[in-house]
């Protein structure tokens, strides 16, 4: 692991053990939000767990909830269908991009590269595929895989939302949507791959590659790092 950047101490780093109500949660990260627009809190990254349930994004269509077995909560991110359960790690980022090139593709972007340097920590060889979202790899039958997703809002520059990473889940959950979209592919696991399924190897990977994502954020100059770029 790169050690050579420190952790950012005016960033919240929390993890909670125990399953996370999504409403709940919604609620607290938009609590959040507006208070780092309004200066009164600080950024805010925080690792958690649902009960099964899928969420829907800005753009996702009803004929791809095959099987409503879970609830379904409107998420109002980017995307499509996912689904969120037990044995995945999800990560909800409040950063305030305000000072950091206002640039949501370049947040993408790097918040990509992010989970694929935790990953690779873990012995999994993860990239981006050209013209399809979230986060790939090979299967143990050679068939490329999505082990990661990703939906992001941003409101007055501070996000909302972020990632999620398959641990452990019980893969068969996937079975009731059409994950992203994406129905030509299959859905992976770090377990399925038979590497370490630790939820805390994982979050130590995070911890240690994300100075190195922060201090990308504010690198804006050609291609896909046009500082003001979003809308």
């Amino acid at each position: 692991m790169d050690h050579s950047l420190p952790f950012p101490d005016h960033i919240e780093w929390r993890v909670d053990a125990a399953p996370v109500d999504y409403s709940e949660a919604l609620a607290d990260m938009e609590a959040r939000a507006a208070a780092i627009h309004a200066g009164d809190a600080g950024e805010r990254v925080w690792l958690l767990e649902h009960p099964p349930l899928y969420t829907a994004g800005t753009s996702a269509d009803p004929a791809e909830l095959i099987d409503p077995r879970f609830p379904v909560h409107d998420a109002g991110r980017g995307g499509r269908y996912t689904y969120h359960g037990p044995g995945q790690r999800i990560g909800y980022l409040n950063i305030d991009l305000s000072a950091r090139g206002k640039d949501v593709r370049n947040f993408v972007h790097h918040l990509e590269g992010w989970m694929i340097a935790a990953l690779g920590e873990l012995g999994i060889a993860a990239r981006r595929a050209e013209g399809r979202i979230g986060i790939w790899t090979d299967d143990r039958d050679g068939r490329e895989a999505k082990i990661g997703a990703l939906g992001i809002r941003v409101r007055r520059w501070v996000t909302l939302h972020g990632f999620s990473i398959n641990v452990d889940p019980d893969l068969s959950h996937f079975g009731g949507i059409v994950p992203c979209g994406i129905s030509d592919y299959p859905v992976t696991s770090i377990a399925a791959l038979g590497a370490n399924p630790s939820m805390a190897a994982l979050d130590a990977a995070l911890k240690a590659h994300f100075p190195a994502f922060l201090s990308r954020l504010a690198r804006c100059g050609s291609g896909l790092e046009q500082c003001g770029s979003a809308r």
